[in-house]
């Protein structure tokens, strides 16, 4: 098996897993990702990477990649999804509408799922659909 140095399993399997925590992992793995893809991109002056980058992270952003993902979904990746709108945060947003952030929420929960799994291509898959403006990958 290869050795993945960023990865160590959590204590229980992803499919019993609180969806909140696998949206804070979800939104961590998230976010170097797409630092990964702006920094892939020609232009490394730090404000272009942070503004670049920026345009992906925030709960809008994210909620309208979930909106692209929805067609393509499994019914198990829809039922991980469903998981996170519903899960209860105990905080509200300050800038975004409270729908806007569950859908936030539910994008991050699935990337923890998936990360968590370690369905590795199907994650990259979906990333890449989501900072792609017309992306090529389907499925």
């Amino acid at each position: 098996m290869e050795t993945q140095p960023l990865f160590i399993p959590p204590a229980k399997d992803p499919k019993l897993m609180n969806p909140l925590a696998l949206a804070y992992i979800g939104d961590t793995i998230y976010d170097l990702f797409v630092r990964q893809y702006v920094i892939a991109q020609p232009n490394h002056r730090p404000h272009h990477l942070h503004r670049e980058a920026s345009k992906f992270v925030s709960a809008k952003a994210q909620a309208r990649a979930l909106e692209r993902w929805l067609p393509l979904l499994s019914e198990e990746e829809q039922e991980v999804v469903r998981r996170g709108r519903n899960a209860k945060s105990g905080t509200v947003p300050k800038n975004t509408d409270v729908l806007v952030y569950r859908h936030s929420t539910a994008f991050e929960c699935l990337i923890g799922y998936l990360y968590y799994r370690q369905q590795h291509e199907r994650l990259h898959d979906l990333l890449m659909i989501s900072v792609t403006p017309y992306p090529d990958i389907i499925g």
